[in-house]
């Protein structure tokens, strides 16, 4: 069985890397952020929140970029809020939006509700007119718990869509083994999954790792936004969203670094024409 490297039409030892900036639509802060982030910087992919406050503004900025759906069950900000697409009462907390925790969301969540609410969320941004590249699920709601990545699974399967995974590592934790799962099922996905490291220097955390990368596929997740009054109102974790956008925007630093280890930008756009891609034999 050739590796997803070798499927994508590179050498076994290729090190190739998605760079997806996630939360596109949460804020208009994070909107001009990732647009950046894709037109200008490193970015490669990202995420759209549908149900998000500012994700209608993100699809009239729209402009053929590779986007995905991350689909969207919590909203975890206590003063910043957003809700379902659709009429689903167990999705919802007390003040009318999606629960802040996934404890909340598991313990209270209708399977059939979730099924029919992420697939609104597709449908919603095809209808919006975006050539949907890919699949994620905000805080990993949808993988950490077999039921719940039954619905993302039949979703990637319908849709013919690449799926974000954790990586295997991650599978003892969710205790089920959901990469094996989804290779039986023929949905793709990246090999490996990559956080930028919060601390005294983000950008050199991710220099190391990006150096040190194996052979395959790897996503680097960051979620960048501008900095500005309305961000540091509704998002506590502002600054780490703000550093995620220097990097995602330093194009000479990054791309030197690629240069150097000899790191290949993909993007999901181009798992998700694998993907769909006729099958031989």
């Amino acid at each position: 069985m050739s590796s997803l490297a070798e499927a994508l039409g590179y050498p076994p030892a290729a090190r190739l890397l998605i760079i997806t900036a996630d939360d596109l639509g949460v804020s208009y802060a994070t909107n001009a952020a990732v647009y950046e982030s894709l037109r200008a910087g490193v970015a490669t992919s990202a995420g759209l929140v549908v149900p998000g406050p500012w994700a209608r503004e993100a699809a009239a900025s729209y402009r053929g970029e590779d986007v995905g759906v991350h689909l969207t069950l919590n909203a975890e900000y206590d003063l910043y809020r957003w809700g379902p697409l659709t009429h689903a009462p167990s999705l919802l907390d007390g003040e009318g939006g999606f629960p802040r925790t996934l404890v909340d969301l598991w313990e209270h969540a209708d399977l059939d509700e979730v099924h029919k609410e992420c697939r609104a969320q597709v449908e919603r941004a095809i209808y919006w007119g975006f050539d949907v590249s890919h699949l994620s699920a905000h805080m990993a709601a949808l993988e950490l718990r077999p039921e719940f990545f039954d619905v993302a699974l039949q979703l990637a399967n319908d849709f013919h869509l690449p799926l974000r995974l954790a990586g295997a590592d991650q599978q003892r934790r969710a205790g089920f083994q959901f990469r094996q799962l989804a290779a039986e099922a023929g949905v793709i996905c990246p090999d490996r999954l990559l956080r930028a490291s919060r601390g005294q220097s983000a950008r050199a955390a991710v220099d190391q790792v990006l150096a040190d990368l194996p052979p395959g596929v790897t996503e680097l997740v960051l979620r960048p936004a501008r900095d500005s009054e309305e961000l540091r109102a509704v998002i506590p974790d502002w600054p780490a969203r703000v550093e995620d956008y220097d990097i995602a925007t330093s194009n000479r630093a990054l791309r030197a670094l690629f240069e150097r280890t000899g790191l290949v930008l993909t993007s999901y756009r181009a798992l998700r024409d694998l993907q769909q891609a006729p099958r031989q034999g």
